[in-house]
Parts: structure tokens; sequence; C-alpha cells
């Protein structure tokens, strides 16, 4: 797997450069605004690029953008953005066309290594990674006559987890139950949420984050 990293911190990157190369994914470039970034994607088509979503000139979302971008150009090139803060609109409208081979994380998720090389692996496999500090923010709104409520505590956890992107058989093993249990609350969540089934875990994403910004 290859992979391009721009992020403005020469510090942080070349610390993101060096989890990845311990995790066996090979770093082909390097950048510190969108622009390069986008230089360096077109010459070496790496399977995913890494991306500060705040990046110079402005620091807004330059890295956004970048991101969008990629997308638009080479859509084989998944995209992982990656935040200081929780930034919800931000993280809805990266992906709110395909969640396919998109994710948005945390800053912070990047210290605990197995987690981050899961959801990079995840991400560049053309599956999707929402981080569960913005799944947790957008669950936990509440509103009037919120069908959330209908929602068993269980259900709600698993609902997190299919928001963050995870196939059945990894919520399985994050709340130590079997394949089945996971589908019959996936069945339930999708009944009580009128929401259209699917066993495609890109489409379930999309399905769970346009209830929740509703």
């Amino acid at each position: 797997m290859r992979a391009v990293i721009a992020e403005d911190s020469v510090l942080l990157r070349e610390g993101i450069a060096r989890l990845l190369a311990d995790g066996g994914i090979e770093v082909v470039g390097q950048s510190g605004d969108g622009e390069d970034l986008l230089r360096k994607v077109r010459a070496h088509k790496p399977d995913i690029a890494i991306v500060d979503i705040r990046m110079p000139p402005t620091n807004t979302d330059e890295g956004l953008v970048a991101a969008k971008t990629i997308r638009a150009e080479n859509p084989e090139v998944s995209v992982l953005v990656l935040s200081q803060y929780i930034e919800e609109s931000y993280a809805l409208d990266l992906l709110a066309d395909n969640a396919e081979g998109v994710g948005y994380l945390l800053k912070d998720r990047v210290s605990d290594l197995d987690n981050f090389l899961d959801a990079v692996r995840r991400v560049a496999g053309g599956g999707s990674a929402l981080d569960p500090e913005v799944v947790s923010h957008m669950l936990g709104r509440r509103r009037v006559d919120d069908p959330l409520d209908a929602l068993s505590e269980r259900e709600r956890a698993v609902l997190a987890l299919m928001a963050e992107g995870r196939s059945n058989k990894a919520i399985a093993e994050a709340l130590v139950v079997t394949g089945s249990t996971v589908e019959k609350h996936v069945t339930n969540i999708f009944d009580k949420l009128d929401l259209d089934a699917t066993p495609v875990d890109h489409r379930r994403v999309l399905a769970v984050l346009k209830y929740l910004e509703n």
C-alpha cells in the first residue's frame, strides 16, 4: 500500500510517516499545503492520501477542498482527512456523495496506533471511517420525537459502530457477540429508523449519516 501525507506541521507529518512505515505502508510523498498535495497525488497515484483539514495559506478548509478535488480527479485514490477538532459539517460534506474510500478522524486518533492503521487500511481498501467522537456527537443531539429513543442501548452501540464504517464482523468483535446477533441488531435498527437495508458497508454509512444529519 502506498500513501501520500499532507500536514503543515513537519513534526506531526514525520510522525505519521514513521507510523505508516512501521505498519508496512510505503509513504511515497509528503506535503505541507494543498497545492503541493495535489501535485504529489497526480505524480504518484497513491492508494490513499492522508490530509490535514486545515493547511496554509488560510488554515481553514484547504485540506477538505484538496480532498474533494482528489476524489473528483482520481476516484481510485482513497482519502483520510485528519482534524484537530470535531467539525461535523466538514465530515458530512466529505462523505455526502460517496463514503467509499473516504474517512474522517480526529488527530488524537493517530496515537492509537492499531486503530489508526486499521482505519487507514479500511479506507484504502474502499471502506469508510468516521471518528467515534463525531459519531457520538451526532448521536447525542436530541430532537422532538427522536426515533433514536426507540433503539435499545445495544442497538445504539451497533449504530455508532456502523456509522464509523465497521463491518458486521468488526462490530461483533468489538462488542464480543456473534455475527448473527449483530445482523439481528442491524435489521432492527434499519426497521426502527425506516432506512433501506443494504449489506454494502459504505452504503450503510451513507444511510446512517443521512438520518443522523437531519
